[in-house]
């Protein structure tokens, strides 16, 4: 009986920790995958002449040849990216108020 305490003890105290660290995992992995964007977004813009003021989508067929696999990254947490608006602006993803941004 004491076992069976001290395991739901010790389980109550690493679970939430296991938690937090999966969604720090995914908030960090976010951000890397959304610097990947960006950086795609400013090799694209350099070789195609764009200006900082061009708009872009993520959905361009000129752009998605660039990434890997010609397949967009997508966010470990569920979430979605867009574009940033103009070239400038680095792309967002849609669970930005978690900390997925850049």
């Amino acid at each position: 009986m004491i076992v069976v305490a001290i395991i739901g003890l010790l389980a109550a105290v690493a679970v939430p920790n296991f938690l937090k660290a999966r969604v720090t995992a995914q908030k960090n992995s976010c951000i890397a995958n959304l610097r990947m964007v960006d950086s795609t977004v400013q090799q694209w813009a350099l070789e195609n002449k764009k200006q900082s003021t061009d708009t872009y989508a993520l959905s361009d067929t000129s752009l998605v040849g660039y990434f890997k696999g010609s397949v967009l990254p997508f966010c470990p947490g569920g979430g979605t990216y867009s574009a940033g608006g103009t070239v400038a602006l680095p792309p967002t993803c849609s669970l930005s108020a978690l900390g997925h941004t850049l």
